[in-house]
């Protein structure tokens, strides 16, 4: 049941490469290693014999998921550095950023929507918070007014002045280019390419690979919005199975992403048939 992803990562960083034969002492399922070390193979993390990669050595500093630290890794490439830390450090902070006291939802709402202006997805939103709170100097009042909890905020800090110093020893620069959304976007998706889903028919969502179906998590910014392509950080299953925190992303990134692990025709849009009425516009066409 749970990710295996860092324990896998972290040991061969250690230079044990027989996970298969190595002496836990209490084995995962064949089937939870297996998975863990697919999906460190399509992170990049692990070449084609099962060993370290350059990039794995780089993420294995990281105590993140795998996804995490790859997106901290490739925010090298895209040259925002500076926010993809703030993301990945709000997204470690587990999922208690915003609070809705009963006597106060409708004002609770309105603040919480302020930063999802523009439909930026559920990631920027994280950041907009945090920069904001970093703008007035962390003050415990802008969290009250803007119901926002505090110690979460606090602990995100603590998380990513963690992630500076691990940043400065795997000799990534710290660069900020705050408003290039696009390049903060394709940054996520370099290491979430694997939670990626598209609209249906109906008007629901279905993961690309193992197929499922999913909707958008009631709280996310986008849940209105049903963009055609989104990439989200976890599923939860409650009611039914969610995506919490999502972003709309272009499809075509994901051919230059992670060509080894999409093939075209997953996709071309022309799959897609005909979207609900007024469902589902493509980024490009709004």
């Amino acid at each position: 049941r749970t990710n295996l992803g860092n324990v896998v990562l972290m040991l061969k960083s250690l230079g044990i490469n027989d996970l298969m034969h190595f002496d836990f002492m209490d084995a995962p399922p064949a089937e939870t290693l297996l998975r863990a070390l697919e999906q460190l193979y399509a992170l990049g993390a692990l070449n084609d014999r099962g060993e370290l990669t350059k990039l794995g050595r780089r993420m294995a500093e990281f105590p993140l998921d795998p996804m995490l630290s790859k997106t901290l890794v490739a925010s090298d490439k895209y040259g925002v550095s500076d926010e993809i830390a703030t993301i990945c450090c709000m997204l470690s902070s587990g999922n208690t950023i915003f609070y809705r006291p009963k006597d106060k939802l409708q004002l609770a709402d309105h603040a919480h929507q302020a930063f999802h202006v523009g439909g930026v997805g559920d990631h920027l939103a994280l950041l907009n918070v945090y920069n904001q709170w970093a703008d007035c100097d962390f003050s415990t009042q802008w969290c009250y007014e803007n119901f926002v909890q505090v110690r979460s905020m606090r602990r995100a800090r603590d998380i990513r002045d963690q992630l500076l110093g691990l940043l400065e020893r795997v000799e990534i620069e710290l660069v900020s280019d705050r408003n290039n959304l696009e390049n903060i976007k394709k940054c996520i998706t370099s290491g979430f390419f694997y939670n990626t889903a598209k609209l249906q028919k109906n008007g629901s969502y279905r993961t690309v690979k193992n197929p499922q179906t999913v909707a958008i998590h009631p709280s996310s910014g986008l849940a209105k919005e049903l963009p055609r392509w989104v990439v989200y950080f976890e599923l939860v299953f409650t009611t039914k199975e969610y995506m919490r925190q999502v972003i709309e992303i272009t499809p075509s990134w994901l051919m230059d992403i992670a060509p080894h692990f999409y093939k075209q025709s997953e996709i071309s849009d022309g799959a897609a048939g005909k979207m609900p009425k007024g469902v589902g516009k493509s980024a490009g066409e709004r």
